[in-house]
């Protein structure tokens, strides 16, 4: 029998147990999941239907259903387990990014047919988680002249007063008012973006993926959050026209960030 049982942010539940019963609910195999959630039992069983169940203390239990083959083995694939009671959301207190975890990325439409992927290389930031998770706070600033979509023509010109223009304004900053719940672990994070001298009102959807600890004897929470931004709310107006007036830039942006933020006012150095 072989399984790996993980969290639903991908983290090994080390503790968890499988338990595999025949029809009759009789028990014929338990195993202890390993450091990195991996069950592996060589025990053969006998070929036919089976109820895996896997239990972990603080986590809902799994039950499913594993057809052993002549072989008298079952792959259960990847068990994912929920935690009781909820979202388990990381600890209050200071929470600083790590950018060489994280990215800032921006995706445009270009040609009215395949899309453009750009990043920004060079941010920093905070999170403040509060007590009442919805009074916690995000500041980020991002360096403007980092942008990389991998063509340095192009960079060139998204770095020129037709874009960032990066030389009058080097920076974009984000700054959250407040957050709204809008499920068990997802929320609405509402604040102010300025970039190109613009300050506009921007909502994040944040989804939290979950807190584990690092190799470096730290303690690390995860998010993803997405944006649409319009180029004509920050004065960025340039609109290129080709071929049966096709817009050669799309007007709208989509902001993706996958951020890993560690606890604490700075990062370790080893990190």
């Amino acid at each position: 029998m072989r399984a790996r049982i993980l969290t639903r942010d991908g983290w090994a539940v080390q503790h968890a147990v499988l338990t595999v019963t025949d029809m009759t609910g009789g028990q014929v195999l338990r195993a202890q999941a390993t450091e990195d959630g991996s069950v592996h039992s060589e025990e053969p069983l006998s070929p036919g239907p089976y109820t895996i169940i896997v239990t972990a203390v603080g986590y809902a239990p799994v039950a499913s259903t594993a057809i052993v083959t002549a072989a008298g083995r079952a792959d259960a694939g990847t068990v994912v387990l929920a935690r009781q009671g909820g979202v388990e959301l990381p600890p209050p207190g200071a929470w600083t990014l790590d950018p060489a975890h994280s990215t800032v990325g921006a995706v445009a439409q270009h040609l009215g047919i395949s899309s453009v992927h750009g990043r920004f290389t060079d941010f920093g930031g905070r999170i403040e988680i509060a007590e009442d998770i919805e009074k916690s706070r995000v500041e980020a600033v991002i360096q403007a002249a980092s942008i990389d979509t991998g063509n340095g023509m192009r960079d060139g010109h998204l770095k020129s007063p037709d874009f960032l223009n990066v030389e009058q304004f080097p920076v974009l900053t984000y700054q959250s008012t407040h957050l709204s719940a809008a499920g068990p672990d997802r929320w609405t994070v509402h604040g102010e973006l300025s970039m190109h001298g613009v300050v506009r009102d921007v909502d994040l959807d944040l989804t939290y993926l979950g807190t584990g600890p690092d190799p470096w004897g730290g303690v690390r929470a995860a998010f993803r959050a997405t944006a649409e931004l319009r180029r004509e709310d920050f004065a960025m107006n340039y609109n290129q026209v080709v071929a049966a007036g096709i817009a050669a830039i799309g007007t709208t942006l989509r902001v993706e960030l996958d951020i890993q933020a560690v606890q604490g006012e700075e990062l370790p150095a080893a990190a």
